[in-house]
């Protein structure tokens, strides 16, 4: 399992985000607080909210492939 912290700025960020995301057969929940949501649910991420730190976890060991494609949102 890898983590990381990725942080939403706006509803287009998401839509971005999970376009990306649903390429890869990888499991991934987000969570945030005590909600937890499918990464690949457009609805569910809209729910966390924006400019919030939300913890990815994606349940993969080897997903390098992933993290590059998605670094625009991993929280430095």
């Amino acid at each position: 399992m890898s983590k990381r912290i990725v942080v939403f700025q706006n509803p287009s960020d998401i839509l971005e985000f999970v376009r990306k995301v649903e390429k890869y057969p990888y499991d991934m929940d987000m969570k945030r607080g005590r909600y937890i949501v499918d990464a690949k649910s457009l609805l569910g991420l809209m729910n966390l909210g924006f400019q919030n730190e939300i913890e990815l976890k994606v349940y993969e060991e080897e997903c390098d492939d992933l993290w590059k494609d998605i670094e625009k949102y991993v929280a430095a």
